[in-house]
């Protein structure tokens, strides 16, 4: 979204609030107030109503990207912005696909909103974007330091931005410690944690492919994995080269990989060419789940943090002949 659109909608947003500050008629105005928390993306989302626990019913959670829009795609809408400027608490990633949050905070005073931006969190933990051997570059390349904002498939990632969400809810007096899921919950990204740690030590092979965008650096890290993909983390780029594609063919051939892997948004086709130019025809194609478009719909239904990282650990230990 321009600066130019998130003005325009900041002034319609204004004038919504002005409006709404008059009142509903028939509102009770003794009616208690629960505590309004924003995310942006499903990962957020769903660590924040794992902390809250037994009180998650006490409090109005909203995920922004509700509808399976791609975070890097994302444009916030008039209604999104208003959702901002009422909450008590936003928790987005902070990384270039959040760039419009900085209008979009400075649109409406809340002087009592608390903003949480986990990359800012995580410090020294963060990772440039890396231009690995073989991929395709971005047509533009950016002169900044751009950094890889997928820092919510590290688990270890995962916990630390975990303690942040739940320092921020104890500090509102939104959630004691005592009464939140916050300990148990790290327990568990702990023990996951430990079991990914365990399969990739016993993989015969330390290597994964990716033919599509490589979301998964900082769990490629985390346990010391090679990788090689057409594309990086953010890559606007849909179209692989040639040169990409012979690249990613002969590393298939070359380190004899059991499996071709992709993102749950791929189409495949790109992962199919890969291949069909290498030696290795039938080698099968397998998704992990980069959760950058879970719905709220599915949350609803029973989508977990830990539960599709577990589903990401079947994939990544056959992909390393487990």
């Amino acid at each position: 979204m321009t600066r130019q659109r998130i003005s325009a909608a900041l002034c319609l947003l204004t004038l919504c609030c002005v409006l709404t500050a008059c009142g509903a008629p028939g509102t009770p105005p003794d009616a208690p107030e629960k505590a309004n928390i924003v995310t942006t993306i499903f990962p957020l989302y769903d660590w924040t109503r794992q902390i809250l626990g037994d009180r998650a019913d006490d409090v109005d959670l909203t995920m922004l990207l509700d509808n399976g829009a791609d975070l890097h795609n994302y444009q916030p809408t008039v209604e999104d912005m208003a959702r901002l400027a009422n909450c008590d608490l936003f928790i987005y990633v902070g990384g270039e696909s959040d760039e419009w949050v900085e209008d979009a905070l400075k649109g409406v005073s809340n002087q009592n909103r608390r903003v949480l931006n986990l990359m800012d969190a995580l410090g020294g933990a963060l990772r440039e974007e890396e231009l690995l051997p073989g991929m395709t570059p971005e047509e533009e390349d950016e002169e900044e330091t751009a950094y890889d904002e997928h820092i919510w498939l590290s688990l270890r990632n995962a916990s630390t931005c975990c303690q942040e969400i739940a320092r921020a809810l104890e500090a509102m007096d939104i959630v004691a410690r005592q009464e939140s899921g916050i300990d148990e919950y790290c327990a568990g990204l702990a023990a996951l944690e430990a079991r990914y740690r365990d399969a990739v030590d016993a993989a015969p092979l330390h290597s994964i492919l990716f033919a599509d965008r490589f979301p998964f650096r900082y769990l490629a890290d985390d346990y010391g994995l090679d990788a090689c993909a057409a594309f990086q983390g953010c890559s606007a780029e849909t179209e692989a080269s040639f040169e990409t594609i012979a690249f990613l063919a002969a590393k298939l051939d070359e380190l004899q990989l059991p499996a071709v892997l992709t993102t749950e948004s791929a189409d495949g086709r790109l992962a199919e060419t890969v291949v069909r130019t290498s030696g290795r025809p039938g080698t099968p194609i397998l998704s992990m789940n980069s959760m950058q478009s879970v719905t709220a719909a599915e949350a609803s239904s029973g989508a977990a943090y830990l539960s599709i990282m577990e589903s990401n650990l079947d994939v990544l230990r056959r992909a390393l002949g487990g």
